[in-house]
């Protein structure tokens, strides 16, 4: 039986070709009950997508990006509206995000999704207006709830969250795989004679990204010897308020190098004078601004901006909107990087 084309899918339904070309990729230019008829006669015909020529099409929008470009929306989840330009790491998602939608021939809107002003209703009118179908949420920070007076947002669109996973709803995400790089750390680590590790993080922000640097720290202790495996240190934001509570964790347990997200770790084991790397080593898990002389990793927040956005265009070009029943993630390897905080330390 010959597949069915898009001009039968048009006859049928008594629109133009082009119709039925937006409303197959869910463009929210077409009423939502034209597309759920298209949509119907589609299947009823037998239509199938032709890979060849939607792969020549996504080629020609990235040969020729000064045509007519589409638009993508770039949430910003976090509490600071300026975020994208202010805070240490979130602004390096942002640089990813605009380079690959770039190569696949779309531009970026910027909403703020704290903005009081803004709701669900509101938001969905513009995106429309716009003819905007896909979104990629940057920001969050402090927990992996979205707001939810956005939830028509998240049932209408295709959306891909960065950095973490999120909660009501789970969306696909892509993030820094957490675990692994805790596990490259070890290793480093080892290989440079250090023999007990220590992992000080603050809990709240392990529970953020489901345990994964916990979860890696602990599968990674379990080749040190059993008196070398030492508890980790999770209230660093106590600590910020009495860093004796720290200071008394070390005192101890003595670990010999400390990994870390926390740059305040440094100041609180000078205070007793204890210096990196002549005392101990410091691993920074996460080398951002202010973190220049760190040993640790990079974690590469560009390139999981521009994982989200492939992720975002491969859903568009398969027609995925709303919340995914198996969410899907992309998780973007880390590197190390030998840094000032870390030495070789003489054989036993």
């Amino acid at each position: 039986m010959l597949r069915a084309t898009m001009s039968a899918i048009a006859k049928r339904v008594g629109v133009s070709k082009n119709t039925v070309s937006l409303a197959l990729r869910h463009d929210p230019q077409i009423p939502a009950a034209t597309r759920e008829r298209i949509e119907h006669a589609a299947r009823e015909l037998g239509y199938v997508r032709n890979p060849v020529v939607a792969q020549l099409m996504a080629e020609l929008r990235k040969t020729h990006p000064g045509g007519r470009r589409r638009t993508l929306a770039l949430l910003n989840a976090n509490l600071d509206p300026q975020a994208f330009t202010q805070h240490p790491t979130i602004p390096s998602y942002v640089t990813g995000c605009r380079r690959r939608a770039t190569m696949h021939g779309y531009t970026l809107d910027e909403f703020w999704l704290h903005d009081p002003a803004l709701h669900g209703e509101q938001l969905n009118r513009v995106l429309c207006a716009r003819g905007i179908t896909g979104l990629v949420v940057v920001g969050l920070m402090k927990e992996n709830r979205l707001p939810p007076r956005f939830g028509v947002i998240w049932q209408r669109y295709a959306v891909v969250v960065t950095g973490v996973r999120t909660r009501e709803p789970t969306l696909s995400f892509a993030c820094v795989d957490h675990h692994a790089l805790v596990l490259e750390a070890m290793e480093r680590c080892r290989a440079l004679g250090y023999r007990r590790p220590a992992l000080v993080l603050e809990h709240s922000i392990d529970r953020l990204v489901d345990g994964r640097f916990s979860a890696g720290f602990w599968l990674a202790q379990e080749n040190l010897p059993e008196a070398d495996r030492l508890p980790a240190f999770l209230n660093v934001e106590a600590a910020r308020f009495d860093p004796a509570l720290f200071q008394s964790w070390f005192r101890i347990h003595r670990p010999d190098v400390v990994f870390t997200l926390h740059t305040v770790v440094r100041e609180w084991l000078s205070a007793i004078g204890v210096e990196a790397p002549r005392d101990i080593g410091l691993v920074q898990l996460e080398r951002r601004r202010g973190c220049a002389d760190w040993s640790g990793l990079e974690q590469h927040n560009d390139l999981t901006g521009e994982a989200a956005v492939d992720m975002l265009v491969s859903m568009l070009h398969y027609e995925e909107p709303g919340i995914p029943a198996y969410p899907r993630a992309t998780l973007v390897g880390a590197s190390w990087d030998d840094g000032a905080t870390t030495r070789a330390l003489p054989a036993e």
